[in-house]
């Protein structure tokens, strides 16, 4: 994969996990490296890199925009020919694999689910997602838990024929129990 697949694919990814469900635009991408890295580049220099024009990024270039993506600076240059990620064996390498997997999946749903597009790329760009998985499998094997965080935190995905859970009743200031101290009620 050459530089500027690359850099276009990150600006994707880093779209569609900042909720735009596009890719951010080349001048998004440069006042959000302004506003949370503190530096930049110029639109004229990422268009050369993103067209092929300019082959290679600086250093420092390469090293601001792996930060702000959360990519290895080695992974910001032109891939050599014939190589292929699957061959790759190394632990972390194989977080860079899963990350692939991952993202490959989301891409895959972009139009029909979403919602579990964006859920798969907010996985990928965990640091350690192999542990984030891991964590999902042990929530799951507690069904009791995994109902109760799905309720708490996505109260829109309950069924619709699932019949609301009983809440507490709320009690009026005037009908709350009085708090005794060893001197009587307060």
């Amino acid at each position: 994969m050459k530089l500027g697949d690359k850099l276009r694919y990150l600006r994707e990814v880093e779209g569609s996990l900042r909720g735009l469900d596009r890719a951010m635009t080349q001048g998004e991408l440069l006042r959000a490296l302004r506003e949370e890295q503190g530096e930049s580049l110029s639109q004229s220099y990422l268009s050369q890199i993103e067209s092929g024009a300019r082959p290679h990024l600086t250093n420092t270039s390469r090293l601001l925009l792996a930060r702000f993506f959360k990519v290895h600076p080695g992974y910001l240059v032109d891939d050599p020919e014939g190589y292929h990620v699957e061959l790759l064996s190394d632990a972390r390498l194989t977080e860079d694999k899963l990350d692939s997997w991952l993202i490959g999946g989301a891409e895959r749903f972009r139009r029909k689910d979403p919602e579990l597009r964006r859920a798969l790329l907010t996985i990928a760009k965990q640091d350690d997602s192999r542990s984030w998985l891991l964590l999902l499998e042990s929530v799951l094997e507690a069904p009791e838990l995994a109902d109760r965080l799905l309720a708490l935190l996505r109260p829109e995905a309950r069924s619709a024929t699932e019949p609301p859970k009983p809440q507490a009743p709320a009690t009026s200031p005037s009908q709350a129990t009085p708090i005794s101290s060893p001197g009587g009620s307060l």
